[in-house]
Order: structure tokens, then sequence, then C-alpha cells
């Protein structure tokens, strides 16, 4: 056994070396889930010689991203710097930029931040007569966010705010609509639409989802309990055609709840991949059938 698989504990050492299908790594906080990762994706290239060109690994913010990179080339030997480590949007922008004319768009789209699409949200309250006083654009701006988050187009959500008591949602959804037409006229993406968009694509266009899946056979997530609904839809399409889907997560923790973390995703992780395999990091952590209730309860 190399000598950098025996610096892992029996646990994290079970979650390296299993890599026949899905698996889900329950870890705690401190308990080595990057390190998992890190050193699993050294070991598919210097012992199960994968092609580091077909390993992808994701996570959220690009500190973190950037951590897992400086890891992943310092283990990995000669050619780990093929293996495309990234935050979801990253990714996302990267496909986009290659495949968004599919969609209608300009591949030279612009990225709106958040001052660009206040601004975009104020002129169509004007132009639509809504008082912000009333509707702030942070609160349009954050339902709007929310909705995206669960993959809610501006159609789905005009048909549900028509069902609605209230004339809040209905509000919401007159501006979603125009928002997005703005966008499209404007060549421009929010944030959210980064994910949207290429989940968009990859339904569409069974093409290039097919040109990813073959890009990317191996598949890791970090801190996977903070995944939204758009995320892991993005995530389980990727790994829908070859299953090697490697997600490490606390299930005790999400701190991006308020941005749309759906905890969903880690807890029935099971009933999206029925084969994977649960591993835990730490021997007192949790029981696999106490997560199994959760899963079933979700």
């Amino acid at each position: 056994m190399s000598d950098y698989i025996q610096e892992l504990n029996e646990g994290q050492r079970a979650a390296v070396l299993y890599n026949d299908g899905p698996s889900l790594v329950i870890a705690g906080a401190g308990s080595g889930k990057t390190r998992v990762l890190t050193y699993k994706i050294a070991y598919l290239i210097r012992e199960k010689k994968y092609d580091a060109r077909n390993i992808l690994a994701l996570t959220f913010t690009n500190k973190a991203a950037g951590e897992m990179r400086e890891r992943v080339d310092q283990l990995g030997g000669c050619g780990a710097d093929a293996v495309w480590v990234s935050t979801f949007h990253s990714s996302c922008v990267r496909m986009l930029r290659r495949y968004i004319d599919r969609l209608g768009y300009d591949n030279n789209f612009t990225i709106y931040d958040t001052d660009d699409q206040k601004t975009v949200i104020k002129e169509i309250c004007k132009r639509l007569n809504i008082d912000t006083k009333q509707f702030k654009e942070r609160t349009l701006m954050a339902a709007i966010s929310s909705a995206k988050d669960e993959l809610v187009s501006p159609a789905e959500y005009k048909l549900q705010a028509s069902t609605a008591s209230g004339y809040g949602a209905q509000t919401i959804a007159r501006v979603y609509e125009a928002y997005q037409k703005q966008l499209r006229q404007n060549n421009a993406l929010d944030f959210d639409d980064l994910i949207v968009k290429t989940v968009e694509l990859f339904q569409s266009c069974p093409d290039v989802l097919d040109y990813y899946q073959e890009r990317f056979r191996y598949i890791m997530v970090d801190e996977y309990q903070d995944t939204n609904t758009a995320q892991f839809k993005f995530v389980s399409l990727l790994a829908e055609k070859y299953k090697n889907l490697c997600v490490v997560g606390d299930d005790d923790q999400s701190i991006y709840k308020f941005r749309g973390a759906n905890i969903g995703n880690i807890l029935g992780y099971e009933k999206v991949f029925p084969q994977a395999k649960v591993i835990k990091l730490e021997q007192n952590y949790r029981s696999t059938q106490n997560i199994l209730n959760a899963a079933n309860e979700v």
C-alpha cells in the first residue's frame, strides 16, 4: 500500500479506496472530509491510472477550490494539474462559454452582479407600476433567486402564483417574467442562472450532456450538504452515465441554508442512487440506519 494511503485512518482509507459506483461519505467537522477527496483523486491517478482530465472536483468557494487545487497538485503527481477543480459556478461558466449559443444566447454573455440585478429590477418595477416601498428590490431578488434554486421557471412560478392567495406571489411572478426577458435581451445571466442554464443546456442538448459525461467519468463534491436543488440536478445529470459520484458532507450542518441549500440532497442521496455505499468517517458519528431513517422521512 502506498505511503500516502497509510497516512489515513480506517474510515478515510475506506472512503478513498471505494471507487465502484456512487458513495456518500458522512463526516463531522474536523474529520478530514476534504482530505478524503484529495487523497481519492491522487489514488485514482496514481494507482487506478485514471486520466486526470476525466476527474471533476466541485466545491463552493474560490478559497476552498484553491486549497483543494494546491493539495491535488502536491499529492497527485505528474499530470494532476489536468484535474478540473472548481466551484459549481466556475464550472458552469466554462461550459456555458462554450455551448450557451445552443440556448439562443451569445457565448460572450455578461454575468450580472447584485448591483446590476437591482438596476434591472428597479426599471421593471417602474415600468410595471410596482411600489418599491411595498415590494423592495432585494425582496424581489431573493424570491427570484429562491425560485431559480428550485429550478422553478417564470412560467411555472406564474402558474403557482395564480392559485396563491394574496397579491404578493402574483406581483413577484410578473417581475420574475419581465426580469428574465430583460436579461435575455441584454445577453446576460445572473449568478443563479449559471447553474440553471447549464441544467437547461444538458436537458435540451443530449450531445452536450454526453460530451461532459464522457469527459467527467469521476465526479466528487465537497460540502455536499450545502447543495441546492439546481446544483444537485447539475451533478446528478453529469453522473447519470457512469454513476461514479462521491459526495462528502455533514448532515448536521448546513451553513448555506439561508442561500437555498437543500439538506434533503444528502439525506435522500440513496433514493437517487440506491446502490450508493455509505461510509462514516467517525465510528460513533451516526449509524447508517439513522441516516436511512432520516432519508425516508424527507
